[in-house]
Order: C-alpha cells, then sequence, then structure tokens
C-alpha cells in the first residue's frame, strides 16, 4: 500500500464514496477501507458529522458499543456537486493526467 499524501478533500471523498457504496458500516471497516487512522482523521469524521455530512450512531453491543457511520442525502449531494468535479479538475496522481490525455 502507498503512503503518499493525500490531500483532506480526498479523504472526505473516499468516507462518502465508502459509506455510499456500502450504506453503513462500523469505523473500524470504514477507517480501514478508506486507510485511514482513527488517531490522525477523527477529526475529519467529526467535521462531516457536525456539518451533516454523515450520520454516526451508536449501537450497545453488551457492555461495549459499536459505532457506525453512514452518508446522509446532504453527504451525497456534496460528492456528486463538489468533490467529483474538484477530483476531474485536480486527478490525484500524474497517471490519472496522463490516462484523461
Amino acid at each position: 500500500m502507498s503512503h503518499e499524501y493525500r490531500d483532506r478533500v480526498y479523504i472526505r471523498k473516499d468516507i462518502l464514496l465508502k459509506l455510499t457504496e456500502f450504506g453503513e458500516l462500523n469505523q473500524t471497516n470504514l477507517l480501514s477501507y478508506c486507510g485511514l487512522n482513527l488517531m490522525k482523521h477523527k477529526d475529519i469524521l467529526e467535521s462531516l458529522e457536525r456539518k451533516g455530512f454523515i450520520k454516526r450512531t451508536e449501537i450497545p453491543w453488551g457492555n461495549k458499543k459499536v459505532i457506525k457511520y453512514s452518508v446522509t442525502e446532504k453527504g451525497r449531494q456534496l460528492c456528486k456537486m463538489v468533490l467529483e468535479p474538484y477530483e476531474e479538475i485536480f486527478p490525484r496522481s500524474e497517471k490519472s493526467v496522463q490516462e484523461q490525455g
């Protein structure tokens, strides 16, 4: 797995796309699928939730709780109207630029 720097815009897009793809994911799976670290990227999840782009649900499981996330309609619209055009204008890598040209 590559350890290249990934702009926060792309991290947000990856989160929204994975949640759209799967409908709902527990925190561990979401972070794993997106290649994120909870300690390093928790602020991004909290920001997306606070702004209404994702929904966080806590489900009791014995004496613990499972945290699940899902994308909201507002999050789907953000991805479609802003993040997808952003990636089209500013592709993630030179490989993407070469494929388009």
